[in-house]
């Protein structure tokens, strides 16, 4: 999934990856999106922002 956002770019996802962006592309139920997306975040390698049906998800990228 990280490949697909960097080879999507920073236009890629307008307003950043939603979880519902992330069932769609990956094929998997709304527990398993949550569960991945969140362990990315604690891994550092996405940023989240927004609350609930707003929440996005961005690549945490140094700079």
């Amino acid at each position: 999934m990280v490949a697909r956002i960097f080879k999507e770019g920073t236009a890629g996802f307008k307003g950043g990856l939603s979880a519902e962006n992330y069932i769609s592309i990956t094929n998997t139920s709304r527990a398993t999106a949550t569960r991945d997306l969140q362990q990315l975040v604690e891994i550092g390698a996405l940023t989240r922002t927004g609350e609930r049906r707003h929440t996005r998800y961005s690549l945490s990228l140094l700079r």
